[in-house]
This record gives C-alpha cells, sequence and structure tokens, in this order.
C-alpha cells in the first residue's frame, strides 16, 4: 500500500469514526474488550470498528497475519497519557516565564484596580430598584434627579418617598428638576409637600430630555429604554461630571416651583410654556412631539398653540409659523 493509500484509509476513518479514545464507540470497546478475553481477534471481525487499530489498541499477530492481538490496557494508557503529560509540563513551563516576565512590572502600575464596573446593565424593577436603594443608603452628601413630566403611579410616588425620607433625616440635600406640567400634578406636588422642611430644592423646565439620578457624585442612574425596564449604573468619574454638568446646565435655566408658574403672560403677551412650544413650530415638530417632550397631552398642547395663534394674530398654521419667526419672541432671554 503506498503513502497516498494510506492517507486515503486514515481520511476514510475519520469520517466513519469521528470520535477521540475517550469515547471509544460501542463495537470498538465490545471487540476490545473480546480481544482483551481471548488474547486475539480475527482481523475481519474488527473491519467495523478501525479506530482499534487507528487507536493502536491492536496489533498484528506476529504468527499469524489474519489475526491482531490486544495491546495490554495499561501499556495502551502509558503510550497515551505520555504526550498529554509532557505538553502539561510545557505550559507549565511556559506559564511560569510569563509570571517571572510580568513579576517586576506588578508593583509599578499607575492606575489602581477597579473594585467596581464603571458601567453595569441593570436589567428587571426589581435590580434596577434595588441598586437604587443601595445607592441612596450610601449617598451622604447630596442627590441630584430629573424626572420627566410623565404620570407617576401613586406605588411609584411612595417607593420614592420612602427611599427619600431617610436621605432627609440624615441631611442630604437633594434637587429635583420637573418639566412645568408637575406644577399642576396633585400627586408631585403632595410628594414635593412632605419634604417641606427639608434640604429640598424643587425646579421647573419647559423640556427634559430623561430620568436621570446623580448620588454623591459617585454614581449616576439612567434608563435605556422606554417602559424602564432596563437601566445603566454609571460610576465611571467623567460620565458622572458630564451628566452633573449637564444637570447644573438645566438647574440654572429652571424656574423653582415657588417662583411663578410658567403659565403666566409676559410682556409681549406670550407665556414661557407657549414660548416653548413656538421654538418646537418653527423646527418643525408636530403637536404630537411636541407635548411628548414638554411632557403634556395633546390637547393642552394645542390649546396653548390656540392661544399663541391668537396672540399673534395667525389665521392659520403656516401664518402661525412666519408670524412666529417675524416676531422676535424666540430672540427674548428666558
Amino acid at each position: 500500500m503506498t503513502l497516498g493509500g494510506g492517507d486515503l484509509a486514515i481520511n476514510e476513518i475519520k469520517r466513519t469514526h469521528p470520535h477521540g479514545l475517550t469515547d471509544l464507540c460501542e463495537e470498538g470497546s465490545r471487540l476490545y474488550g473480546n480481544a482483551l478475553r481471548t488474547g486475539r481477534i480475527a482481523r475481519a471481525d474488527v473491519e467495523t470498528a478501525p479506530c482499534l487499530m487507528e487507536y493502536a489498541l491492536l496489533h498484528p499477530d506476529p504468527d499469524d497475519p489474519n489475526w491482531l492481538r490486544p495491546v495490554p490496557p495499561a501499556i495502551a494508557l502509558a503510550q497515551r497519557l505520555n504526550p498529554i503529560e509532557q505538553e502539561i509540563s510545557q505550559r507549565r513551563r511556559e506559564s511560569i516565564e510569563l509570571a517571572d516576565a510580568f513579576e517586576p512590572f506588578m508593583h509599578i502600575s499607575a492606575q489602581p484596580t477597579a473594585t467596581t464596573h464603571s458601567i453595569t446593565v441593570l436589567e428587571g424593577l426589581d435590580r434596577i430598584n434595588a441598586a437604587l436603594d443601595l445607592a441612596t443608603s450610601q449617598c451622604q452628601s447630596e442627590m441630584l434627579t430629573v424626572q420627566p413630566s410623565r404620570r407617576r403611579l401613586e406605588h411609584t410616588l411612595a417607593k420614592a418617598l420612602e427611599r427619600d425620607r431617610p436621605l432627609i433625616e440624615r441631611g442630604c440635600r437633594i434637587r429635583t428638576l420637573y418639566q412645568h406640567p408637575a406644577r399642576y400634578s396633585p400627586e408631585t406636588l403632595a410628594y414635593v409637600a412632605q419634604f417641606a422642611d427639608g434640604k429640598v430644592e424643587y425646579r421647573t423646565i419647559d423640556e427634559l430630555a430623561e430620568r436621570l439620578i446623580i448620588c454623591d457624585e459617585t454614581v449616576a442612574f439612567i434608563p435605556t429604554r422606554d417602559d424602564g425596564e432596563i437601566a445603566l449604573e454609571l460610576r465611571h468619574p467623567g460620565l458622572v461630571r458630564y451628566l452633573i454638568k449637564v444637570f447644573e446646565f438645566m438647574w440654572a435655566r429652571a424656574v423653582p416651583l415657588s417662583a411663578g408658574a410658567p403659565y403666566e403672560t409676559a410682556s409681549d403677551g406670550i407665556t414661557e410654556v407657549q414660548h416653548s412650544i413656538a421654538k418646537l413650530l418653527v423646527e418643525g415638530h408636530v403637536d404630537e412631539a411636541i407635548a411628548r417632550r414638554l411632557g403634556m397631552n395633546v390637547r393642552t398642547c394645542r390649546a396653548h398653540i390656540a392661544k399663541l395663534a391668537h396672540a399673534l394674530g395667525s389665521g392659520s398654521r403656516a401664518q402661525l409659523g412666519y408670524l412666529i419667526a417675524q416676531s422676535g419672541i424666540l430672540d427674548r432671554d428666558h
């Protein structure tokens, strides 16, 4: 048989017996056991299990080429274990060499090993609330929160009340941003009244992007889905500092909850909210998008648009956009 023929035979074995020695096929196990019990086995009988020859579990009978003799299990095992043990020894030597190579640098690293993850994905309300509870329980100085004006359910407010009360009792400062419609939410006003005597400040603003909670300039929480089922816990100092700057920017533009309502008419006859609506109208937003961004329902939004149109003397939606641009109301300071 040529070398090429031998290769073909081996390939055929691999196709018909695709298994390793540790999971010897049922037929091979049976025939090897029979060969050990009888001392030999006919070559023709092992044609159904060519793996026995491939793994050197049988060898030709020197006295009769038509028969095969079994290799004792102890010898077969030693033959198979020897290269494995050699490889293990080599890997051990390599691991020791790697450890020795890096050992001089282990004590001079400038950056301490991080003890917490910079970004943690929180999936499910239970896990989100547990993380918030832990962060607020550890808060010692100040908590910043951004709460877009979506209707907050009674049990949600009760949970927030339970979480925030210990902060006030510890003397922590809380600053919260709402959207303007929160001024007319009985649930929100009742919640705010619970902390009237604490170090708590509330302001409202026309637009808020999304919910945000920051504790002690060390950890921040932001949602990643509209249903609130997934949130990110951020502990990277750079990210937290950036979010604090965003909060402070909005805080400076917001109106204290105790100040005059943003719906009051200014000297030019346009309220603060109508000014915000005018800006969004000029940008091309439809009523539904404007209402969503300003935290109000569509009916209220359209009522403000009607008042804005009346104040500017507009007879149509197309004319309203033109009059807004010409009136200069978007140029006034707020």
